[in-house]
């Protein structure tokens, strides 16, 4: 099921591309099926970012329901909540972007496993319009013939230290962790003051000072931001290089659609956020207006009944 669903259209788009590029080059073939995966994935990239854009937006109210609540973090925790409600806002959203990249980043791992060690089961895996392209039909005759380079020396079927010290793949894991950084720090909510650092609330805590829940959460975001570009330079020195390859060109293509998004779009996003809180608002004035309307009329027909008596 999962070959059908994710492998094979991983395979049959990176053979495809391979074959239309002239001389056939395995590594082009990953970053413009990259490019063209990050294209379709704009659409929900972008409403991710709208999320965003309504949290930084929102941070004046969730510093004012954390003074309603008066340190009451079950009361703090409904209202922001019941706010977050109101607006539209899922704090979830993003994890969604991510959950629909793992398979493809799990298909591109076994569409790699195929290229190394099975590739004398291409024609399995490849549909039969594809079949009749002449650099597949060869591929299939003679699996050898099969280009896993990028621009002639860059072997992508290979990890960083598999067969010595291949200093390309090492800076490929180096700008995937560059970027990771760059693109966690374009989304990371702003509160207009430094978060607390994640030791200097441990510290109070161990005083005996409750801890705020919000200050944790973001102390946490700040670390994880840090800490993840990190393990993920580790982990790309770990993977073949066509992983690492599609991982940092989907990180470039995210960082510059987050950055048109988040900095050249920002006229557009910030009325879709006016919008929102303005039906925010019309509704709670209706609301306001007919709860009034309701007392004017049981204060009229109590005036009617004393009348009457």
């Amino acid at each position: 099921m999962f070959d059908e669903i994710i492998v094979k259209p991983i395979f049959n788009a990176l053979m495809f591309l391979y074959s239309v590029i002239p001389g056939g080059d395995f590594g082009i073939a990953i970053i413009l099926f990259t490019i063209f995966i990050r294209i379709l994935l704009y659409p929900l990239v972008r409403k991710q970012l709208h999320q965003t854009k309504l949290m930084r937006k929102l941070q004046p109210e969730l510093a004012k329901i954390k003074k309603e609540a008066k340190g009451n973090r079950q009361l703090e925790a409904t209202m922001q909540m019941e706010l977050y409600k109101r607006h539209g806002v899922s704090p979830f959203q993003s994890i969604f972007v991510l959950l629909i990249q793992l398979p493809i980043f799990i298909g591109l791992y076994h569409v790699i496993q195929i290229i190394v060690a099975h590739r004398d089961e291409v024609a399995k895996y490849a549909y039969a319009p594809l079949e009749q392209l002449e650099p597949i039909r060869k591929l299939i005759e003679n699996p050898d013939n099969f280009n896993h380079t990028m621009l002639g020396f860059i072997d992508l079927t290979k990890t960083a230290f598999s067969n010595g010290f291949d200093i390309a793949l090492v800076l490929l894991a180096l700008i995937s962790a560059v970027t990771q950084y760059i693109m966690s720090k374009q989304t990371l909510p702003t509160t207009g003051k430094p978060p607390k650092r994640f030791r200097d609330i441990m510290r109070e805590a161990a005083e005996g000072k409750q801890s705020d829940a919000s200050e944790m959460s973001s102390a946490m975001m700040t670390n994880m931001v840090k800490i993840m570009p990190i393990m993920m330079f580790f982990i790309m020195l770990n993977l073949p290089g066509a992983l690492a390859l599609y991982y940092t060109v989907s990180n470039l293509v995210a960082t510059a659609q987050q950055h048109y998004i988040l900095n050249k779009d920002t006229e557009e996003m910030e009325e879709i956020a006016e919008e929102v809180i303005e039906k925010e608002e019309a509704t709670a004035k209706r609301q306001a207006s007919a709860k009034k309307r309701a007392g004017a009329a049981k204060e009229g027909n109590i005036t009617r009944i004393k009348a009457k008596g």
